[in-house]
């Protein structure tokens, strides 16, 4: 496979582009940017910063990639944005790089669909295989799950955490955590349920899922509280064998905002 840049574009002769690259016309690449083979740029794209991407994405038009951070404590750092291999990033996506805050990197996956005008702030760490429909907006800090799907038009706050295999209604507003494998919606966010379709896709047994809804359920009509539910083993014991159900109850242990309450009605 050669390279292929077009002669309208600037691409920074410092830059590392690997063989099968396209670059398209009015893209800007500069110094500190690793683009991995296969990847492409359609047009008016820009990579900036130390930014580094794997192989075969492609990167829809007037993306931008790798820029400053929208945070008044960034000094210019040399933070860095890293993207994997086998995204599909739509108009308007913006990703911007880490700030010092956290570990200085902005992180994205493998195999992820992110459509037209979402926006991954800094700090960020974006899983494998999940899809952000239109006008997504995360802000600085978030951590997204692997296979988790987020409605058009959804903002998600500071320092949330999106568990693997959540499933986000369109135009919600997220400020509290939400555990593997649920769904939730709203203004502010609730918790509505549990992911079914999620967990069957991913080839769970009928009898395991079936027992994950039932666990739910419990927990949303128990008088206890997500944290002090999981805490008592007498409530627990019955679930004591669910892998999912374990992995709910370690997200929610590990949750600092604490968990998106329950739908009413």
């Amino acid at each position: 496979m050669s390279t292929q840049i077009h002669p309208l574009a600037s691409v920074h002769p410092e830059a590392k582009i690997a063989e099968g690259v396209k670059i398209g016309p009015f893209c800007l690449v500069g110094p500190h940017v690793s683009i991995g083979s296969g990847t492409e740029l359609i047009s008016h794209v820009v990579v900036e910063g130390h930014t580094t991407i794997g192989k075969n994405n492609k990167f829809s038009q007037f993306c931008s990639i790798g820029a400053p951070p929208q945070d008044n404590s960034y000094k210019g750092e040399p933070t860095q944005t890293i993207i994997g291999d086998g995204n599909n990033f739509r108009e308007y996506v913006s990703i911007h790089r880490g700030t010092l805050k956290q570990d200085g990197k902005t992180v994205i996956g493998n195999n992820s669909l992110f459509m037209a005008s979402c926006h991954i702030a800094h700090d960020c760490t974006i899983g494998d295989n999940v899809s952000f429909v239109n006008a997504v907006m995360l802000a600085g800090h978030v951590n997204i799950g692997n296979r988790v799907i987020i409605g058009g038009s959804t903002a998600i706050s500071q320092f949330v955490s999106l568990g693997r295999g959540a499933y986000i209604g369109g135009g919600s507003a997220i400020d509290r955590d939400i555990p593997n494998f649920c769904t939730a919606y709203g203004n502010r966010v609730r918790l509505k349920g549990i992911n079914i379709i999620g967990l069957k896709r991913q080839g769970h047994d009928k009898a395991i899922i079936s027992e994950v809804v039932d666990f739910y359920r419990t927990m949303e009509s128990s008088a206890l509280a997500p944290r002090a539910f999981i805490s008592h083993p007498e409530l627990m014991a019955e679930f004591s064998n669910n892998p999912i159900v374990k992995e709910i109850s370690e997200f929610i242990k590990k949750s600092e905002i604490g968990i998106a309450p329950f739908m009413i009605g």
